[in-house]
């Protein structure tokens, strides 16, 4: 969900059309903050008179579980600080959204922020966010996922501390995999043996087809799992190069157009997000789903409550994300949420203190077993009550481990909504054209030729 840290070299250029790579003048931040009239004044934050300050922590939605590590935390400080949560909208899109107001405005009551890791490198590129030092990030990012670190960074330096790391997994009803003659946890199980499995056996596979950021996971996961990439040369901008009217991205597609057009797709797969995908999961015809792995402990939470039955969870078991090319490992989306500071805090040292306790590996491991989001630390997946909760913990580990991030790119919003754009509704999708059409128009929006 969320993403991290900025720094605050540079600053002064804020605002001012500075250059950013590719030649392009301001960011999306600053592009769609202008649009809404937000650069002109300059928010403040809720300070202290007396006594620690109070660090505000802008969360994306949860059970609880970040606002009771805050409140862990603050005791844990001695005194020092005192962490005050306050509460995202849903979606990541909105969250950036938020963001974006406060963070142009120069909110300095914006301290910490749960950021989607997409997001990390536009805020970090336009001066939103509190670079941490070298000794900073060595404590941050030591024995952490590669690929939150990598999501963390901009131009080499930390701008987000890892928290929670997450991927996705193949998960499946036993029933349904026995009625179709399949074996998902097979070394070499394919999209096409899940379809026609799930066609084969009058069950559905569960996605997340609407027009958000969880299409354009599903689209990343199978390009990158074909072998190939979204946008290459992400550093350059708004040159980067968008690389679908390919091999990756034909298979990708014809992937998507299977799946939509087939008796296994959800007839509201267009429109499908995790949540909806879940229901058709634990549906009476319910048979295949890629989904996050807090679907587990959320379908344990509503069978004990009555909302669906207990032979629901008896009969789910879970493989690694399906490959697209027989033999070739698949690639997992990455996902997560990512620490950052706000660049115009007044608290650096309280900010930085309380981001290395929120994301340290005792509370990684708790926000885990409250929550069912994975810890970015590979460690916490050998303890023994993580194991006890989440018996695929081994299989998450290893997914994340050799899953692919989104492009990091300070464009990325307009990357994924540009393609998101010619790939929707997934019925929509053509191998022979979509692709084509994709590498011609994302460009024409990054250099502002084309509008979303």
């Amino acid at each position: 969900m969320a993403d991290i840290a900025r720094r605050r070299s540079g600053r002064a250029n804020i605002g001012r059309g500075s250059p950013l790579p590719g030649g392009r003048r301001g960011s999306p931040w600053l592009r769609g903050a202008a649009a809404l009239g937000l650069l002109a004044g300059t928010l403040t934050g809720c300070g202290s008179s007396g006594g620690p300050p109070t660090l505000t922590w802008y969360i994306n939605p949860d059970n609880g579980g970040q606002a009771k590590l805050a409140s862990e935390c603050t005791q844990a400080s001695g005194g020092k600080y005192k962490i005050k949560t306050s509460i995202l909208p849903n979606g990541a899109t909105d969250q950036r959204e938020q963001l974006v107001r406060r963070l142009a405005a120069k909110d300095s009551g914006l301290d910490l922020m749960s950021l989607d890791p997409v997001f990390v490198a536009e805020a970090a590129n336009a001066g939103f966010l509190r670079q941490f030092t070298d000794a900073e990030a060595a404590q941050l990012t030591s024995g952490v996922f590669p690929a939150a670190v990598e999501s963390a960074k901009w131009n080499g330096k930390l701008y987000a501390a890892p928290f929670w790391a997450n991927t996705q997994l193949l998960w499946y009803r036993k029933s349904a995999a026995q009625k179709a003659g399949v074996d998902p946890t097979a070394a070499n199980f394919t999209w096409d043996q899940m379809i026609d499995g799930a066609v084969k056996s009058g069950t559905t596979v569960a996605m997340t087809g609407n027009k958000y950021e969880g299409y354009m996971v599903w689209i990343n996961a199978l390009v990158a799992s074909a072998g190939g990439t979204v946008l290459t040369d992400p550093q350059k901008g708004a040159d980067a190069k968008v690389t679908l009217d390919n091999p990756a991205g034909q298979q990708a597609a014809r992937i998507i157009r299977k799946l939509a057009t087939s008796k296994a797709a959800s007839p509201t797969l267009s429109t499908d997000i995790e949540d909806q995908a879940r229901n058709e999961f634990n549906a009476s015809n319910g048979g295949f789903m890629v989904n996050w792995p807090y679907i587990y402990a959320a379908d344990l939470g509503d069978a004990e409550s009555g909302v669906i039955p207990k032979s629901v969870p008896a009969d789910i078991g879970w493989a690694k994300y399906p490959q697209v090319v027989a033999g070739q490992p698949s690639k997992p989306p990455f996902g997560g949420i990512e620490l950052g500071i706000g660049a115009f805090t007044k608290h650096d040292a309280e900010a930085v203190a309380a981001a290395q306790c929120i994301t340290s590996e005792p509370h990684m491991k708790e926000y885990m077993l409250s929550e069912g989001n994975p810890g970015a630390r590979p460690a916490i997946f050998d303890d023994a009550d993580v194991v006890k909760k989440f018996p695929m913990a081994a299989l998450i580990r290893d997914s994340i481990n050799s899953a692919e991030p989104r492009p990091i790119t300070p464009y990325y919003p307009d990357v994924s909504g540009g393609i998101q754009s010619k790939w929707h509704p997934p019925a929509s999708v053509n191998p022979s054209t979509t692709p084509r059409v994709t590498d011609e128009f994302v460009p024409k929006v990054l250099r502002d030729q084309r509008l979303l």
